[in-house]
């Protein structure tokens, strides 16, 4: 599947191996806390418009990070 608004998705890291998931939500819904992103940050901007199994580089503060999109849900 491909990651779109509202998609719960699962990234893999490259580097560390830690799993991550993440859905994405509207700015006033987003709560980094419970692993609800804006459509607007940086993590889900690199992830809008990619598909299961692409490896995306993402750029956030404490620099780029690759990630590989393990899991895409529409819940």
């Amino acid at each position: 599947g491909k990651v779109i608004f509202g998609t719960t998705v699962t990234i893999l890291n490259v580097d560390t191996e830690e799993e991550t998931t993440y859905r994405i939500v509207g700015d006033d819904e987003a709560d980094i806390k419970n692993n609800l992103i804006s459509v607007n940050s940086p993590i889900a901007r690199g992830l809008i418009g990619k598909e299961l199994d692409d490896t995306v580089t993402i750029q956030t503060p404490a620099g780029a990070v690759e990630v590989e999109i393990i899991e895409v849900e529409y819940i």
